[in-house]
């Protein structure tokens, strides 16, 4: 892994001085999303490998380009999971899951995937390796930069290695569904949250409502006698399709964009025109949808929310939510400081950045 390590650290040091940007890719199997990649591409897959797992520490450390399907496998074997469910695309990686910071259904109870975060090391445009947090659940000291990197496109540097908390399966887990209106979802989902059920995971689309129970099997059972619906079992392929995005409303669709509204629970019924799918308790919206950016980024902004180009659509208009002047300037140092090349991932976020 060493000569690998050279390789990189030669690459960024000729792109620093030709000035020309590099394309960090593990995958590639979220190429679309963020905006266009700039650059020659610098494949991350070869530095693979576990680096250290302790099952009774409830850690892992895993290098960039470790196949995530492969680090699964492992703490599937001991009985654990990377409790905020990653998508878990085709050629996905541990340093391109880390990135794009994306999570999957069981984040509304477990965590962000930036909440699992304990350590990372990465190169920056020096070719100089640095290293924040660690591998214990509790670092204090200094500013946390490891979860930072999280959600960050690869535009502050080449993510190495990353330290991640896991935690045991759940012992027992049934789903229940529930045929009702949007409104009528919201209400029950804003009516659950105030109580002390043992809630992994919800889902409203299409005049249905799915929830997930996942504990001690007592726990789960009693609270599926107490929220009715039909009980459908533990349902696991519903809740991995829906993971993986597997389903028909994820898939890109020349007709119609797909945005990402995060607004807080609360927020009623939207209203938009376009197919919803509702997740996290309502504070992820989903809208498939032709309107025009604008209103829609207007509508997230007045609910004190933000909405995401995810897939599809006119790039144009940004993919993520325009930033105000002065957490732009915060963008614009933080990338000077890690990466005064400006030889990352370019622009991968935001324009200009």
């Amino acid at each position: 892994m060493q000569q690998v390590l050279q390789s990189f650290v030669e690459r960024i040091a000729r792109a620093r001085a030709s000035g020309r940007p590099l394309r960090l890719r593990g995958g590639g199997s979220k190429d679309w999303y963020g905006q266009a990649g700039i650059g020659e591409v610098l494949d991350t897959r070869a530095y693979s490998g576990i680096v250290a797992y302790e099952p009774t520490e409830l850690v892992v450390t895993a290098r960039c380009g470790t196949p995530l399907s492969e680090l699964e496998a492992l703490l599937d074997w001991s009985g654990q999971m990377l409790a905020f469910e990653p998508p878990r695309f085709a050629g996905a990686t541990v340093g391109g899951a880390v990135a794009s910071g994306l999570s999957g259904p069981r984040r509304q109870r477990a965590g962000a995937l930036r909440d699992f975060v304990l350590g990372t090391s990465l190169l920056d445009s020096t070719g100089t390796m640095l290293r924040f947090g660690g591998q214990v659940m509790k670092n204090v000291a200094g500013y946390d930069v490891s979860r930072l990197l999280a959600g960050s496109l690869g535009t502050l540097g080449l993510i190495l290695e990353v330290s991640l908390k896991v935690l045991p399966k759940p012992a027992c887990e049934t789903t229940l569904r529930f045929a009702v209106s949007e409104q009528l979802a919201l209400n029950y989902l804003a009516t659950w949250a105030g109580q002390a059920w043992p809630i992994s995971a919800t889902c409203w689309h299409d005049g249905v409502l799915a929830v997930r129970l996942s504990g001690a099997e007592l726990t789960v059972r009693a609270a599926a006698r107490a929220l009715g619906g039909a009980d459908c079992g533990p349902d696991g392929e519903y809740w991995q399709a829906l993971r993986d995005q597997r389903w028909n409303f994820f898939q890109p669709d020349e007709g119609a964009a797909l945005w990402r509204l995060a607004v807080p629970a609360t927020t009623p019924a939207l209203g938009l025109a376009g197919d919803q799918l509702i997740e996290w308790g309502g504070t992820q919206r989903w809208l498939r949808t032709d309107a025009s950016a604008a209103p829609l980024r207007a509508s997230a902004k007045a609910l004190g929310g933000h909405a995401t180009l995810f897939r599809g659509g006119d790039k144009d208009v940004g993919v993520f939510q325009p930033l105000t002047a002065g957490v732009a300037l915060v963008h614009r140092r933080l990338k000077h400081s890690f990466d005064p090349s400006g030889i990352f991932n370019p622009g991968r976020m935001y324009k200009g950045l």
